[in-house]
């Protein structure tokens, strides 16, 4: 259930952790590849270029887990490139984020509404073993940060009908309408550039190329969460070869065997 990469490694030094939230914590948006690449697919094919369905969902499939994990802006700004490069009048990336958003929200719409009106337990939307894993973290005293390139008025709403916000001690951060003003990647060097934390004392979690990336960079460790959604019980093989392309120095289809994780995380204890 734990595949490591890179042995010999481990998190003995963290002091800091960043979870990602859709796909590693929440499954509430699970399918949203599924909804955002056929949208892009369909905007493409309409420039009548010759290009099969096919091959444009493989450019599309690119470019969307590529920049998975940043804001969704930059998905749009992706999709609006790729249609000028092929001759066309993009609309503005806005609108694109717009769209995509309305069909997305048609999709999850029961979910949220379940779990607003207390049907199911939170649970029920979370990566199996997710909860588990959070409060081991935070009883041994790292300070955890919850990152999403999702609009942070959503994921903050997700985050606490999923009861998980609270974990995090208001350290809870999504996209903003001035998108160049938060990512990741200036949360992280924000951090380090305050002399809170060293590179080598950040432990993080994603299911993204983006975050194993920039906790990669910084010299910290990554685990990618490679879940197939929605069951989340076996590694979806697509996933993993790209986590592992970047940097990922554990791979897990879910937290379930968190003793485990905790003790390759953290070989000498405390």
């Amino acid at each position: 259930m734990i595949e490591r990469l890179r042995p010999g490694v481990s998190a003995q030094n963290a002091r800091v952790c960043l979870f990602d939230f859709d796909g590693t914590i929440s499954l509430i948006r699970s399918g949203w590849m599924d909804v955002m690449v056929p949208m892009m697919v369909e905007i493409l094919l309409h420039l009548h270029t010759g290009e099969s369905e096919t091959e444009l969902r493989a450019v599309v499939e690119d470019f969307v887990w590529r920049l998975t994990g940043k804001q969704t802006i930059y998905q749009m700004m992706a999709l609006a490139a790729e249609i000028a490069k092929r001759g066309g009048a993009p609309r503005d990336p806005l609108e694109f984020k717009k769209m995509y958003l309305d069909r997305l929200h048609a999709r999850i719409r029961h979910r949220l509404e379940e779990l607003r009106r207390g049907e199911v337990s939170p649970d029920k939307y979370l990566v199996p073993g997710a909860r588990a894993l959070v409060e081991a973290l935070h009883a041994r005293g790292l300070r955890l940060y919850l990152a999403s390139g999702t609009d942070q008025p959503y994921m903050r709403a997700e985050a606490g009908l999923l009861d998980i916000a609270r974990y995090f001690d208001g350290r809870v951060y999504g996209a903003l309408d001035d998108y160049r003003s938060f990512s990741k990647k200036i949360l992280i060097e924000g951090l380090i550039a305050a002399s809170e934390f060293q590179g080598s004392e950040f432990l993080g979690f994603g299911d993204g190329y983006v975050e194993i990336e920039n906790i990669k960079d910084v010299g910290g460790l990554a685990v990618g969460v490679a879940t197939a959604e929605p069951e989340c019980r076996t590694v979806d093989q697509w996933k993993r070869t790209r986590l592992a392309g970047v940097g990922a120095d554990f791979i897990i289809p879910n937290f379930l065997d968190r003793d485990e994780l905790l003790a390759a995380l953290f070989p000498n204890g405390k």
